[in-house]
């Protein structure tokens, strides 16, 4: 990787679109400083904090896909996440649409007419979202000017501010490097782990007993960062390759075809989608109960607990974890609902049986596609397994030990996937240098 960066700084086009990835970023960082005009931002840091405590790490994540902007309360408090859940809906409307599948299938325009459609999308979930906050905080006494005109200050900040990121995060896409939201979401992430890191310093190293017992937990914790970042890496990088042979055909007085190529189909199909649906489910019911300022007691006081993953996998309340199987059944059910919908193996099938494509010792028609369908429900259920597992690490160390970070299995996915899909775009635009130089040569 370090290789890869010191070879890509010596073109001149490629250093200069990593340039302009680098102050990009710069502008989000400081963005996330400016605090959001109207807003106190000393009391809603208290109230973020009980609701973090009593609602699990649901607004934990989100604080971590923000940057620490949501705790801060500026301007980018919501950043890129009405982006991001405009665009899931945007791939759930489109298998549910048959206009907008077709404008999926027109190739470039149809894609430049769906992303025009989710930035609108992304504008309106801003003001409601903008809005939703702007009138809680107003209740709760957490502005400095309880009227319609404090309310308005911050729904048309955060508003403005989400627009900017979306727009900043374009631009990279365009003239920077990778894609530009995704590297968004990885900087925020990335800005909070130092913290993280710290605290747990503190915590178990810092205040330990004697020098062996801080540096045996200091070893503990750089072992298991370590190994989850091996794990998200094969868990990122697997992919299982399906053997694709097309016909020989005639053209004219020559024979064409005969090559042999392959489908990837990658282990982790979903990505961390099932991890984010889950986790917004099972939060739900505590957040609504918090904003709403009703305490649940008896029987429905112990469903919110057994909701909460801060409850689970703690040795003094082990029936809480029931919670937790809960979880894990719902990131299973996700894999396997997202992969559904965005992979069809009818159309890969069709596609091949047209291009004279097929798979050695299957017929083309009905057995290709039970064949594609029998290996893919194999790869989600090791891909689901996966993310369990990479889920799981941070649930039990905050259960056992009181290990808590905003960073967990599902933010060492998300930066684990967008570093090697941005080297590999760096790779590509080297390779494509490369070509030009050759050719130019001449």
């Amino acid at each position: 990787m370090l290789t890869t960066l010191k070879n890509a700084f010596k073109i001149k086009d490629v250093r200069s679109r990593i340039l302009f990835t680098f102050v990009m970023l710069i502008i989000v960082r400081l963005g996330a400083a400016i605090p959001t005009p109207g807003v106190n931002s000393e009391v809603f840091s208290a109230w973020f904090a009980n609701q973090t405590a009593n609602t699990g790490g649901a607004l934990d994540f989100f604080n971590a896909m923000t940057g620490g902007s949501f705790t801060q309360m500026s301007i980018l408090a919501l950043n890129i996440t009405p982006y991001i859940t405009s665009s899931i809906i945007m791939q759930l409307l489109t298998i549910a649409i048959p206009k907008l599948e077709e404008m999926q299938r027109d190739g470039e325009d149809g894609r430049k007419k769906i992303r025009e459609i989710t930035r609108y999308v992304t504008i309106a979930l801003a003001l409601i979202e903008g809005l939703a906050m702007g009138i809680s905080f107003s209740r709760a006494g957490y502005l400095t000017q309880n009227n319609i005109f404090g309310i308005l200050v911050v729904v048309l900040s955060l508003t403005a501010g989400s627009s900017l990121v979306m727009w900043l995060g374009e631009q990279i896409t365009e003239k920077g490097v990778g894609n530009g939201i995704s590297v968004i979401l990885l900087i925020n992430i990335v800005s909070r782990i130092p913290e993280d890191f710290r605290t747990l310093f503190e915590q178990f190293v810092f205040n330990s007993s004697n020098i062996v017992t801080g540096g045996l937990a200091a070893l503990i914790i750089i072992a298991v960062v370590v190994l989850t970042v091996v794990l998200v890496v094969y868990l990122q990088g697997g992919e299982r390759r399906i053997p694709v042979q097309y016909s020989k055909k005639v053209v004219g007085r020559r024979m064409v075809g005969g090559q042999s190529t392959n489908i990837p189909l990658k282990v982790n199909t979903a990505g961390v989608i099932p991890i984010i649906f889950a986790s917004s489910i099972m939060s739900l019911p505590a957040i609504i109960v918090n904003f709403i300022g009703v305490t649940p007691s008896g029987i429905w006081g112990h469903i919110i607990n057994g909701l909460n993953s801060n409850n689970w996998c703690v040795p003094a309340t082990p029936w809480y974890s029931i919670g937790l199987i809960i979880y894990i059944v719902l990131v299973i059910f996700f894999a396997y609902f997202y992969t559904a919908i965005t992979f069809n193996p009818m159309e890969i099938a069709d596609n091949m049986k047209k291009q004279g494509g097929f798979i050695p010792g299957i017929r083309p028609g009905k057995p290709t596609v039970d064949y594609l369908t029998k290996i893919l429900n194999n790869i989600i259920f090791i891909g689901a397994c996966g993310l369990v597992i990479v889920a799981f690490i941070p649930i039990f160390f905050n259960g056992v030990f009181g290990a808590n970070v905003s960073f967990g299995g599902t933010s060492l996915i998300i930066i684990v996937g967008v570093v090697l899909e941005t080297m590999k775009q760096v790779e590509s635009m080297m390779l494509v240098r490369h070509y030009k130089g050759f050719l130019n040569e001449d």
